[in-house]
């Protein structure tokens, strides 16, 4: 019997064996993100069980040995939200897929602004940022800039709404103030900038809008900008849009709100992907948006859209990408508000920090075009238009292997762009008892009795003898009366600009051994030619302005006309500009990566840049005949129409330097980085150099070259659930050219002060960090803490003239910078389920001096937004979004004293000293909106 049971036992193990084999099982499937494409790396683990394994290339896995019972199986990579689901083994074959999301943030990001090739976050020795498609997704920005307040250390100024703008970091700031906000830095769509050239009202915000057709939003703050980017070397905000290559797809987004005073707004977005078949695929979004404004006008204030296009090719060499954009959008800028109290700024005269607008009320004028020499055509002119913007794009963009470790790149993009503004400029309180209110009608002796009339409704508001305003006197009413015994000091301001661009970025990359090697041009061509004019409009001083019909009536004297019917005079007087100008820019550079060991990257390169500038000013005269414009002596409002006198001022200068870059990147662990680099970088003038400044005089030489030094030092650490990234930086400026825009009541002329060269040096620490301790609950913490002063400053005081004689320069050193805060942080929480999702962020802005003097101190402020949203269905999202949740009342930007022609610079120590009592200009944020959205996934 024992022989037997001895005997049996080798069958009976192989029974034993074969019975496990069988009733164990393999678990395999496929990790991929919400777009489809697979997610290498991944760790999948079953939970119970000391196994993990990692996704291939293709986002595949394969669990073996797999007893039948129920297991609870995780998937977790950086950069994206962990996921679990269970699964019961019933079968020797299981299928488990997984589709993960991104999460907001992360180090592990693939970037490719700012290098010359793709490489992740971490690996990356500059500070660069990415708001990935998932937090796109949950914001409300109300304009570029808005949005770009969520990049850490990046200071905006949303302020004006979506244009006349400002965004830029670590003090590179003197020149990006008043109407060139974006002085140094690129604001990029898919690599290339969105337009080459800016001056006054014409930056490249006009011609940019984000809608769902944009993928991420890259951003490098200085450093390795200044030889990656054309002219830019404060940094880079690079758009990208979608490149899906899938099966058909796509999106469908309404968003409806109100914002300040219940002030609608609607956007409709559109964004749909397919497959052409023979790997072409496409891409097609826009959108359309109305927008009756954040604060109260009697005009729809934004409206219009745009449509995005590509077509991309895919081969096993690279792609072939060919794209096109068309925008045609109305929108506007939002004027200052009047405040009292220099210590505690208070709204005056009935108006308020949210709703107040001031800008005038719509109505339809034709002014004489004063651009010939004739004068013969006119000028529509409506304030509502504000600014109507157009942009025309085409391009090509392709990256192929050429063996051997040679890639070739190639982006090229043409575009026809177009500025028209129509719109009021200053908001000055003009006392009856003041001069000015009306000899700035450009009239020959408006003084005795003066009619004012509303413009729209025909009936009197008052009648005024000013006949003792020459002796020092004051005005008297002779019946009824002004609001706020005052009209409002504004211009109608008529610009017109067209701009047709050419640029091209050719890359060459070879890599061997521990070598990435790039070397490349950057071209761009732009031809521009624009026209600015400006004339007076006689309106009430008071919340919603009304337009006045004036008339001065003396008693047996003809009835002069003073404005025409909409209430505009001195046509065209105020203000003339006309310039045809160039510009050729080309650059070389040449960048090499260098693993010296598996610790250490160099990463080093330069540029070499040269910039052509070439055209014309035209001065001017007023246009001399009896009678003004119209021949007819009892119309004064069209005798100080500007026009060319014949000459014309050339200009024809050549800019060109070397900027550089050196970074080393020290990898401690794999998830720890040390890195360092400093960059010399230049900024060449942009064309206001030339056009603000030299009115009626030659251009005497050509501007100068800013000087712009850079050192960073910092520290990347990554953990699943926690990540942290801290700069160190230094910013050293020098050549920055500033200027003031002045008003000469004794002449009825607006201009802009000589140019004056100063420096400055900024020291800080950027902070930018996530913690998620559990699955559903994320903080993110980003700021800036720093210290901006002058250096060698200078402020040219005209006296108020443009006669120079009594022109002086005085001198402001070792003062802090204006609008550069000390502290500037946001702090966001983030709840996260399955399908819901809400977040609570808390913006803070500390004081800000308002101009280079610190003569007045912008007030720290702190902001709130919330949000939430719920996916009815993995196609349904419903989303609510609230910014500025409890209307705070910040103040973003100071235009000086409460003055026609009026500048910040004015506002020194002494001159708040000596004048307590003195009313300012001050631009608040923007107030509370409420925003629902609808989203649709196809």
């Amino acid at each position: 019997m024992n022989k037997t049971i001895i005997n049996r036992t080798p069958l009976l193990l192989l029974f034993l064996i074969v019975n496990s084999a069988f009733s164990q099982s393999i678990i395999k499937g496929k990790v991929m993100d919400k777009n489809n494409q697979p997610i290498a790396s991944a760790i999948v683990e079953v939970k119970g069980l000391n196994t993990s394994v990692l996704t291939s290339d293709d986002g595949a896995y394969l669990l073996e040995n797999v007893e039948h019972q129920t297991y609870s199986v995780s998937v977790s990579s950086l950069g994206y939200q962990s996921q679990t689901k269970q699964i019961k083994i019933l079968k020797n074959l299981n299928v488990l897929n997984f589709r993960l999301m991104e999460t907001y943030e992360n180090l592990n990001t693939v970037v490719v602004t700012g290098t010359f090739d793709s490489r992740k976050q971490i690996e990356s020795s500059t500070s660069v940022s990415v708001l990935n498609n998932n937090q796109l997704s949950k914001l409300l920005p109300r304009g570029t800039a808005d949005l770009l307040r969520n990049v850490p250390g990046t200071f905006t100024d949303a302020s004006a709404g979506e244009v006349f703008t400002k965004v830029y970091s670590r003090g590179v700031s003197a020149s990006a103030e008043d109407d060139l906000g974006w002085y140094y830095t690129s604001l990029q769509e898919d690599g290339l900038p969105v337009s080459l050239m800016q001056h006054s009202y014409f930056s490249p915000d006009l011609f940019y809008r984000n809608d769902i057709s944009t993928e991420r939003v890259e951003a490098i703050r200085g450093g390795s900008a200044a030889i990656t980017a054309m002219n830019a070397p404060g940094g880079i905000y690079n758009f990208i849009s979608l490149n899906k290559t899938e099966s058909f797809g796509g999106q469908a987004q309404v968003t409806s709100g109100v914002q300040g005073d219940h002030n609608a707004y609607n956007k409709v977005e559109l964004a749909l992907n397919g497959d052409l078949g023979n790997n072409w695929f496409y891409n097609i979004g826009g959108h359309f948006r109305q927008d009756d404004g954040a604060r109260n006008v009697d005009f729809t204030f934004s409206k219009g859209g745009q449509v995005k296009m590509n077509v991309i090719n895919k081969n096993d060499r690279g792609y072939f990408k060919f794209y096109a954009k068309y925008l045609n959008d109305k929108t506007n800028r939002w004027n200052g508000v009047t405040a009292k109290n220099w210590d505690n700024p208070t709204a005056v005269y009935g108006q308020d920090f949210n709703t107040t607008s001031q800008l005038l009320p719509s109505f339809n004028a034709s002014i004489p075009d004063g651009s010939n020499a004739t004068g013969t055509n006119y000028n529509s002119f409506n304030p509502s238009q504000g600014v109507l913007a157009k942009d025309i794009v085409g391009g090509f963009d392709f990256s192929q292997n050429i063996g051997d470790d040679w890639t070739v790149k190639n982006n090229i993009k043409l575009s026809h762009k177009s500025a028209n503004w129509q719109t009021a400029i200053s908001n000055a309180f003009v006392s009856i008892n003041n001069p000015l209110a009306y000899f700035i009608t450009g009239a020959g002796f408006p003084v005795g009795k003066v009619v004012f009339k509303d413009a729209k409704t025909g009936n009197q508001l008052a009648q005024v003898d000013n006949s003792a305003i020459l002796a020092g006197g004051n005005s008297t009413y002779i019946s009824g009366s002004l609001p706020n015994d005052a009209i409002l000091g504004t211009a109608g301001w008529y610009k017109d600009t067209k701009a047709t661009e050419v640029m091209d970025k050719f890359v060459v990359n070879k890599k061997w051994e521990n070598h990435n090697f790039n070397t490349g041009l950057d071209f761009g061509y732009a031809n521009t030619n624009h026209y600015t004019q400006s004339s007076f409009v006689f309106a009430t001083y008071e919340n919603n302005p009304r337009n006045m019909v004036v008339t001065l009536e003396n008693p047996g004297s003809p009835v002069v006309a003073l404005s025409d019917e909409n209430g505009m005079s001195n046509y065209g007087g105020l203000f003339f500009e006309k310039a045809n100008a160039t510009l050729l820019q080309t650059a070389w550079f040449v960048n090499d990566l260098w693993e010296i060991n598996e610790q250490f990257q160099l990463d080093a390169g330069l540029r070499f840049e040269n910039i052509y500038h070439k055209g014309d000013k035209f001065r001017s005269e007023p246009f001399s005949q009896t009678g003004g414009f119209d021949g007819n002596t009892q119309t004064d409002y069209d005798n100080g129409l500007s026009r060319p006198n014949g000459t014309v001022d050339a200009f024809d200068f050549n800019y060109n330097y070397l900027s550089y870059s050196v970074g080393l990147n020290y990898k401690i662990k794999s998830n720890l980085v040390l890195f360092g680099r400093y960059s010399k970088g230049n900024k060449a003038p942009e064309f206001d150099y030339y056009f603000n400044n030299f009115t009626n005089v030659p251009i005497p030489k050509k501007g100068e070259v800013q000087n712009i030094h850079q050192y960073e030092l910092g520290v990347k650490y990554s953990k699943e659930n926690f990540y942290i990234s801290a700069t160190n930086f230094i910013s050293v400026l020098s050549n920055i050219g500033t200027t003031n825009f002045e008003f000469d009541d004794a002449t009825n002329t607006i201009f802009y002060t000589p140019t004056q060269y100063n420096n400055s040096r900024t020291l800080g620490m950027e902070v930018e960090s996530m913690y998620q301790p559990f699955d559903f609950l994320r903080f993110n913490l980003n700021g800036v803490l720093q210290k901006a002063r002058s250096k060698d400053w200078t402020v040219y005081d005209a006296a108020g003239t443009v006669d120079d004689s009594d022109d002086s320069i005085v001198s402001f050193n070792n003062q802090k910078l204006p609008f550069n805060p000390n502290l500037m942080f946001n702090f966001k929480t983030t709840y996260l389920r399955e399908r819901f999702y809400a977040f609570f962020d808390t913006q803070y802005m500390g004081k800000r001096y308002g101009n280079i003097a610190n003569g007045f101190v912008l007030p720290s402020y702190v902001t709130f937004d919330a949000g939430a949203g719920y996916s009815f269905t993995k196609n349904l999202e419903l989303s609510v979004n609230v910014t500025n949740l409890f209307n705070s009342e910040g103040l973003a930007n100071f235009f000086g004293p409460n003055s026609f022609g009026g500048n910040a610079n004015q506002a020194t120590p002494d001159y708040v000293a000596n004048n307590p009592d003195q009313n300012f200009i001050v631009v608040p944020i923007l107030p509370r909106g409420i925003f629902a959205k609808v989203n649709y996934k196809f």
